[in-house]
């Protein structure tokens, strides 16, 4: 069986709840074949996709919203790399089409599992496979929000999502008027690798849980001063920029780890608006605090979500960047129920029976 997941470049959030979906669907069938093909870094794939035999084919499919960093967004030079990527798009399906086809064995089950480049539809139509999104937003929905040049991106974009078996739709979903079979799921994320005692020798780690924190704030990062952790000296912090690394109440997460397998030692993680960080934290009871996202729509549905699922903080990011983090204040509770945690095993279950249906 033959899974190929053709992954956003646009953030480190679509690999890693891809990631979760194909370990999810490696222990159900532990003869499925696996190919990546995304412009995602390789050395995030080897440290997300852990368990996991692939193949890497570095191609970018998309290119989402072109950000300087984790909370801006730059509509004029996303429309720029738009038309660059187009140009360049028919000759690599071409070429990519052909390596499969040759990578595919004979009378081989295949699907395409897309989250969420619309080029995937294209991909898909060449070879004659089946394609699953696999998404909690299309960026459809995204240039439309954004407006003026990107319009025209929005509706060439939903003519591509229109192209497909099914949605296997994420929590915090924007519309995805796509008229295709919607199955909603869960929440999907990986597990931790590490026993939390273990995990805390590797790291030397004697915090209590609750005074510890995990910062991140995905591939791109947001500029902090890592005078802004030493103005909480009761706390301890879990970093992702070794530059932050300086201040004395910090300790960097080597690459070797993932943002998931450390939550289990804090109480808190503190990050921007994404799914895929979202997701881990509620899966392991963490509380987030979240500086506010303007500018992108995925942002206010995730903030919204978030305020009904989860304990929770919405900062802007002046408070941010000035430390009135409120560590010493109990988190806001949630309106709502918490989610069911069962997205990457119900994802799995389902791209297994397309599979079944593509011999």
């Amino acid at each position: 069986m033959l899974v190929v997941a053709c992954i956003s470049s646009h953030g480190f959030g679509h690999g890693a709840r891809v990631a979760a979906l194909l370990q999810a669907l490696a222990l159900r069938e532990p003869d499925c074949r696996f190919v990546l093909t995304t412009a995602l870094p390789a050395a995030f794939l080897r440290r997300t996709f852990v368990g996991l035999n692939y193949e890497h084919r570095p191609c970018q499919w998309d290119v989402g919203v072109v950000q300087a960093d984790a909370l801006g967004s730059d509509p004029a030079a996303t429309v720029q790399a738009l038309q660059r990527l187009e140009r360049q798009l028919p000759g690599q399906i071409e070429t990519e089409a052909r390596w499969l086809e040759h990578w595919r064995q004979p009378h081989e089950p295949a699907v395409i599992v897309a989250d969420v480049p619309p080029a995937a539809a294209r991909l898909a139509g060449r070879l004659g496979w089946p394609l699953l999104w696999h998404g909690n937003f299309g960026w459809d929905s995204i240039y439309a929000d954004l407006g003026g040049p990107l319009q025209e991106w929005a509706e060439l974009s939903l003519a591509d999502y229109r192209c497909a078996q099914a949605v296997l739709r994420c929590p915090f979903a924007l519309p995805m008027p796509w008229g295709v079979p919607q199955h909603p799921l869960g929440l999907g994320a990986s597990e931790p690798r590490f026993q939390p005692g273990v995990l805390a020798e590797r790291l030397n780690w004697r915090s209590d849980k609750s005074r510890s924190a995990l910062l991140c704030f995905g591939g791109l990062g947001l500029p902090v001063d890592p005078a802004l952790l030493e103005s909480w000296p009761e706390w301890q912090f879990i970093v992702v920029n070794e530059a932050l690394a300086q201040a004395a109440n910090a300790t960097w997460l080597a690459e070797e780890f993932r943002p998931v397998d450390v939550m289990p030692l804090c109480s808190v993680v503190i990050t921007k608006p994404g799914y895929s960080t979202f997701a881990e934290a509620l899966s392991q009871n963490c509380g987030l605090i979240v500086v506010e996202r303007h500018g992108f729509a995925e942002a206010d549905v995730l903030q919204k979500g978030l305020q009904q699922h989860g304990f929770h903080r919405l900062l802007s990011r002046l408070a941010f960047e000035q430390g009135q983090w409120q560590l010493e204040q109990p988190l806001s509770a949630p309106w709502g129920q918490p989610l069911p945690t069962d997205g990457a095993d119900a994802a799995s279950q389902f791209v297994l029976a397309a599979l079944s249906q593509s011999r």
